[in-house]
């Protein structure tokens, strides 16, 4: 019996920290480059809040 799953296309999966980069094109390499930027930027930013935070709750608890 099929699974109906099994017709569903299949996203590609995602780039994985030490990939074998040699089988991706050049257009994809750069494709790559947006996308890890795009990430880097969104954990700094999560980062940033989070450092933020913590700083306001070692204020709020010194006085």
């Amino acid at each position: 019996m099929m699974d109906l799953d099994d017709l569903t296309p299949k996203k590609p999966k995602a780039h994985e920290i030490g990939q074998d980069l040699s089988k991706l094109s050049e257009a994809d390499l750069k494709a790559l480059i947006e996308t890890l930027g795009a990430e880097i930027a969104r954990v700094e930013a999560a980062l940033s809040a989070k450092e933020s935070s913590r700083s306001a709750a070692e204020a709020a608890f010194k006085r």
